[in-house]
């Protein structure tokens, strides 16, 4: 399909040619690792994801043609997602923790037939009337075909700008998850203005340490990362065995990782002090400044904070880390999440919420809905019934509330959605977030609400992983918040539920409360199991 509404000067782009002369240059070197004994080079990733887009050629997956995949962060599935790019096929990257109920709401929004996946999913995936290729039966073929030596001639041709080339889900923190259309154009454009943002040149030899779902954040940094030579470590997760070894060496140079990951990484390595990491990319959740405290002092001032989102990837707004310093050591802070300047060919306005749903800083400065427009921004979002227009003019309006500050900063104060309606006052909940991102007494943490007769709403503080004592953490981080912004009940699980990236979900954690409990309302309320006596 074409897709994009722009007007553009690119007509073709030849991703087969671009990732051919990658393998010319650094051959040998080493492209990905998972941070133990798996490896692929750029000669590796060049010839097996040549091998998937001859795959899918054979089997008639035509130009814009959705694909979806189903893999975990491992290292199949960085040359499945070039595979299917080279192809010309439109991406449709799925969480692997999908349930059955969840894929089929993804196929009903991308319409999608082919799936790429391990066996252990085949029978299951079939079942559902989908195609199923295999990653064993793509390494067999591999294997068994004599390596192909590319030359010009084997360069696959080029696909068409403005065909479809990716399909991504939003995390679906206000409903359903829409499918985010990217055009191959865009996916390009994003690529090089990621690369342009940086705040340094990678190397050969550079290694990036990635720990976030690939389907998002750490596969538009490994695009632009293979580009310079350098190295992406992909790891499902905090895998603690894997890095300390690595930050102790001093062969991570850089690390991706949001808030939620960074405090993990910071937990695992209490009170230690590690040379050589010259930049921590963070992102996606507001950065506390206890978090970032903990970051300076166990890494030096190397954070960079940077504003994405499903509709527009990164970079949207950048905070270097020299501006990230000078921000943090402002005192006292201004309300809200700092993420710094818009990018060159990046517009943001702020459009006032209407009289019924005003918001003011406790400062005293209006809020309003962030509205955005940008070349890498998504073309269409889509659900089942069809394809929705962007705003008009292509804005995009993001759900997000913020404001800009006196030197130009965008500053983030939370969601539309998220607000909390609570004794006649109207709470962010990532106001008080803000405030317990990084303890050390809970793995994860969320602020949600309960519907209450009396209140309004009741607002909850959920633990993920708590430890003895803390709730007594919790209201001493919060004391400077105003008493209507304290939490009236605190439950703590073992696990919490993500999104796709990784966030905890807001509105799941409410579910898996009221699953477990009753609310008992009135001025002071609380919470029972339910089917308890009385």
């Amino acid at each position: 399909m074409s897709a994009d509404p722009s007007p553009s000067s690119i007509a073709h782009i030849n991703w087969s040619e671009s990732l051919h002369q990658l393998s010319q240059k650094f051959g040998q070197t080493t492209f990905a690792s998972d941070g133990a004994f798996g490896k692929i080079t750029f000669n590796d990733l060049n010839e097996l994801a040549h091998h998937v887009a001859h795959v899918l050629i054979e089997k008639g997956v035509e130009s814009s043609e959705p694909v979806a995949s189903l893999l975990p962060n491992h290292l199949d599935a960085i040359w499945i997602t070039y595979g299917i790019k080279l192809n010309g096929a439109c991406e449709v990257p799925l969480n692997f923790n999908s349930t059955i109920e969840e894929i089929l709401w993804c196929v009903g929004v991308a319409k999608f037939n082919w799936i790429i996946t391990y066996e252990n999913k085949y029978e299951e995936l079939s079942a559902l009337g989908l195609k199923v290729i295999t990653i064993e039966s793509l390494q067999d073929e591999s294997r068994r075909s004599p390596k192909r030596q590319f030359h010009a001639l084997d360069v696959l041709p080029s696909v068409a700008a403005h065909d479809w080339g990716r399909i991504l889900f939003t995390s679906g923190t206000t409903g359903k998850p829409k499918g985010v259309v990217y055009t191959h154009e865009r996916r390009w454009i994003a690529e090089q203005m990621l690369k342009a943002s940086m705040p340094f040149i990678p190397q050969r030899g550079s290694k990036l340490l990635l720990m976030t779902p690939f389907v998002h954040g750490a596969s538009l940094m490994t695009f632009a990362w293979a580009d310079f030579g350098a190295e992406v470590i992909l790891l499902n997760g905090v895998e603690l065995p894997k890095i300390t070894p690595l930050l102790e060496a001093g062969q991570l140079q850089y690390i991706f990782a949001p808030p939620t990951v960074l405090g993990k990484l910071i937990q695992g390595h209490e009170g230690r002090v590690f040379k050589g990491v010259r930049c921590i990319f963070t992102g996606t959740q507001a950065l506390s400044k206890g978090l970032y405290d903990k970051a300076h002092q166990m890494f030096g001032p190397v954070v960079r904070v940077t504003y994405g989102k499903s509709e527009c990837v990164n970079p949207i707004t950048v905070l270097t880390p020299e501006q990230s310093l000078e921000f943090y050591q402002t005192h006292p802070l201004p309300a809200g999440a700092c993420v710094g300047w818009p990018q060159p060919g990046v517009e943001i306005k702020i459009m006032p919420l209407a009289p019924s749903e005003d918001h003011e800083m406790q400062e005293g400065i209006a809020q309003g809905e962030i509205y955005l427009r940008a070349p890498q921004m998504s073309c269409f979002l889509m659900n089942p019934e069809g394809i929705i227009e962007h705003e008009q003019e292509g804005w995009h309006a993001t759900g997000d509330l913020g404001y800009f500050d006196e030197k130009g900063r965008l500053m983030l104060t939370g969601r539309i959605a998220d607000v909390i309606k609570t004794g006649g006052y109207r709470v962010n909940p990532d106001e008080i977030e803000l405030q317990l991102v990084g303890a050390a007494q809970w793995e994860g943490v969320c602020i949600t609400s309960l519907a209450s007769e009396y209140w309004g709403e009741v607002i909850i503080a959920v633990a993920e992983g708590a430890k003895a004592g803390w709730t007594e953490e919790l209201f001493k981080r919060l004391i400077s918040l105003s008493k209507h912004k304290q939490p009236r009940i605190t439950l703590d699980f073992k696990a919490l539920p993500r999104n796709a990236q990784g966030k905890i979900s807001r509105k799941k954690v409410r579910d898996m409360v009221l699953s477990q409990f009753i609310l008992l309302d009135g001025p002071y309320p609380k919470v029972e199991p339910l089917g308890a006596p009385g």
